[in-house]
């Protein structure tokens, strides 16, 4: 092989993965989101990412140094105002020379309506690949409007509330009276807890990072392929994980899991809250401590975030075991391994806590 043929060879070895642009800055909301962003940028760069550790993206701050961050960003990637309300206005106005990819507007995303809280009524699940995807967001057979989860509880034009109590209604309505979308209905905002959304999301990232940056375009599409790939593997493996206990029944701390269960033919029984940022008052914690009665021996999970004192409350004398979820994978490494460990974490989560019930 010549020199010359050498050298151009190298060359293009050097091209297909050269640094990012030197003053590119990529910023992701939350871990999960970041480790997709990593993954699609590869060794062209790193990320930051604004909420970790235990925080929250229900009631997050911006700490000074992520201003300055967001006033010097090409791109930011978040999930939207439905989960991250403290980005929207910094987007608006910090980072208003920044592109803003908001993922749960991404073209052929599942979006699922956000469940009224307390007990969720009984509904049969389509397993797996049963379930509706992309742009027509068909959710018969699992979300019913008017029969199965009672979505008219939320709409923005009447909110009635019947099933619940003055104490704790008004704040479980998660968002409802801005951030609907274009069909007038509040969407569960954790998207990301489905890898066929995590799929798409990818596809969007790179197409973003591209725009930015053209000369790597080929390595971000590259990147989301091999991404795609072992999203569709870890996609299979969580299923067979879950298999086992896919009848099993539980209650969760707050609505975030609604994707997964969609995704994995789990069923919900209810949550103790819709919106995390606000305590659950008596009438709720009643209403779930009987439902948990009813369910015999069923789960009950916790979440990092927020005060665990709440399970001890409904679970006491009720015979319910507990687990802990965390949708944000909080003590779980970031980087572009961590949307993987996320998931069959969780994964692991359930089997452990739900193998024993049989329900």
């Amino acid at each position: 092989m010549g020199m010359r043929r050498i050298l151009t060879l190298a060359a293009l070895a050097v091209a297909a993965a050269s640094p990012a642009r030197a003053d590119m800055t990529v910023i992701a909301s939350i871990k999960p989101v970041h480790s997709l962003v990593a993954g699609v940028m590869g060794s062209t760069g790193t990320p930051q990412v604004l909420v970790e550790g235990a925080a929250s993206p229900h009631n997050y701050s911006l700490r000074p140094s992520q201003a300055a961050s967001l006033a010097d960003a090409d791109l930011v990637v978040w999930i939207g105002p439905e989960l991250e309300a403290f980005l929207e206005k910094p987007i608006e106005t910090i980072a208003a020379d920044a592109r803003s990819l908001a993922l749960a507007e991404t073209d052929g995303a599942t979006l699922l309506e956000q469940r009224a809280g307390g007990a969720f009524e009984d509904h049969d699940h389509a397993h797996g690949d049963d379930h509706a995807h992309g742009d027509d967001h068909a959710h018969d057979d699992d979300h019913a409007h008017d029969d199965d989860h009672a979505h008219d509880d939320h709409h923005d034009d009447d909110h009635a509330h019947d099933d619940h109590h003055d104490d704790d209604h008004a704040h479980d309505e998660h968002h409802d009276d801005d951030h609907h979308h274009g069909d007038g209905h509040a969407h569960d905002s954790h998207l990301w807890l489905d890898p066929d959304n995590a799929r798409v999301f990818v596809g969007a990232i790179a197409a973003a990072l591209a725009d930015i940056d053209p000369a790597n375009a080929q390595t971000y599409r590259d990147n989301a392929g091999t991404l795609a790939d072992r999203l569709d593997a870890l996609q299979a493996e969580v299923a067979e994980t879950l298999e086992p206990v896919r009848d099993a029944r539980f209650i969760v701390f707050h609505d975030a899991y609604q994707y997964f269960e969609n995704r994995f033919g789990l069923r919900a029984s209810g949550s103790i809250t819709v919106n995390p940022e606000v305590a659950p008052g008596a009438d709720r914690l009643r209403e779930i401590k009987a439902r948990i009665a009813e369910l015999d021996g069923a789960c009950v999970f916790a979440e990092p975030q927020f005060d665990p004192r709440v399970i001890e409350i409904v679970t006491e004398g009720t015979g319910a075991t507990s687990g802990v979820l965390d949708p944000l994978g909080a003590e779980l490494p970031a980087g572009p391994d961590h949307y993987f460990a996320l998931i069959r974490t969780m994964a692991e989560a359930f089997t452990a806590c739900l193998g024993g019930t049989g329900r």
